[in-house]
């Protein structure tokens, strides 16, 4: 990747921070009955911190697509993280795509809110992760 040890350490952490207030960015969002952009901003949350682990592992990923696979096969395939994991975030990346690109796509309340607490918990399992390093 081409970074020093001290600018890996500062875009680990500017990631983790930029998932958290993408996260938090929520709320505000259901409140409103965004659905659309509630799912945008969930998988944005969990992609962030999911690049940031593979950045700090020295793993780089040049798509969507590269973080979920990166993902999978350097940590379910270890069982560094739980597989349900991959499923919540591959979930949320098919989501993100219905809803950001096609056509007469319908997200509502019941595709989002079953998904706060497993992307919270993502993001968390994530940081511990990280922290363990």
């Amino acid at each position: 990747m081409g970074l020093s040890e001290e600018n890996r350490k500062s875009l680990v952490n500017y990631r983790l921070g930029k998932a958290k207030e993408t996260f938090a960015e929520i709320p505000i969002l259901i409140e409103n009955k965004l659905w659309r952009n509630a799912a945008n901003r969930l998988y944005y949350a969990c992609f962030y911190a999911a690049n940031a682990l593979l950045i700090n592992d020295g793993h780089q990923a040049h798509t969507h697509s590269g973080v979920k696979t990166l993902l999978s096969l350097n940590y379910a395939k270890e069982n560094a993280i739980d597989k349900n994991f991959i499923t919540i975030y591959s979930n949320l990346f098919r989501m993100r795509q219905r809803g950001d690109y096609e056509d007469w796509i319908s997200i509502r309340e019941d595709d989002i809110i079953p998904l706060l607490q497993p992307a919270e918990k993502f993001i968390a399992e994530i940081e511990k992760l990280i922290k363990e390093t």
